[in-house]
């Protein structure tokens, strides 16, 4: 039995349990922690994955295998649990079934059988081509990003990779100081002596605490050329190995 056409999304079981599908991904995450201390394959249960979002914008989910739903059924009580169980349940038969009615090619004859084998990986190999074309252009894109609007387009690019690992904006926080921390290693520098650098000198100036308060690393960033190259490098970077897609 195919073991991804027999899954659901963690979206459809979120639904399901009358969960937000956040803390459902929470959960799931902390399970597959536990799976990997006894050392048994989560994949058995959970299988990352991806899907597109209402904005059309790539998000992380996990499909659920069989045992993966009752592993969540068992986490919860009461009538809760009880509906899932059967809602679940109802649902694997219902594709159980329609694996079934696939035709079942083992009457044909060998050279037959070869044929449709040489079809499905030639099939097969045409959407991995298609797959690899999206990927080599998504990165193009990337790379071709400039500096006219540096700011934007790099916050932008945080915001989706933020998105791949989580979605929160703890995530989006994690992956900025990630960020800064790579540009520190590249340049050579230390961003946040400069930001107290920066605002030790405006008030000196005499501008005032609220404006000093509202300067950050970008605007450090900003006032030397060679640092902002290296940040949206590491920026770029960053989207390449997240796979952050560039509309």
């Amino acid at each position: 039995m195919n073991q991804i056409e027999n899954t659901l999304t963690s979206l459809e079981v979120a639904e399901m349990v009358g969960k937000k599908h956040s803390e459902l991904m929470k959960d799931i995450r902390r399970y597959i922690g536990y799976l990997n201390e006894g050392k048994i394959p989560p994949v058995e249960f959970f299988i990352e994955s991806t899907y597109q979002d209402s904005k059309n914008e790539t998000r992380p989910n996990f499909l659920l295998t069989k045992q993966g739903c009752e592993m969540v059924s068992n986490k919860i009580t009461g009538s809760k649990g009880v509906q899932f169980t059967a809602k679940y349940v109802s649902r694997f038969n219902q594709m159980e079934q329609h694996i079934k009615q696939q035709p079942d090619i083992s009457n044909l004859s060998p050279e037959l059988q070869m044929f449709n084998q040489m079809f499905q990986a030639v099939a097969n190999q045409e959407q991995k081509l298609v797959e690899v074309s999206d990927k080599v252009d998504n990165i193009s894109n990337i790379v071709a990003l400039n500096t006219t609007n540096w700011r934007e387009d790099s916050n932008s690019l945080i915001r989706k990779i933020s998105q791949k690992v989580g979605g929160d904006s703890s995530a989006y926080s994690d992956i900025r100081k990630e960020i800064y921390s790579e540009v520190d290693r590249r340049a050579g520098s230390k961003l946040k002596v400069r930001l107290t650098n920066k605002r030790r000198l405006m008030a000196e100036e005499g501008v005032s605490k609220s404006r000093r308060d509202k300067v950050n690393y970008l605007d450090v960033i900003d006032d030397d050329k060679r640092l902002k190259e290296i940040y949206i490098a590491v920026v770029k970077d960053f989207a390449i190995k997240y796979q952050v897609d560039v509309v």
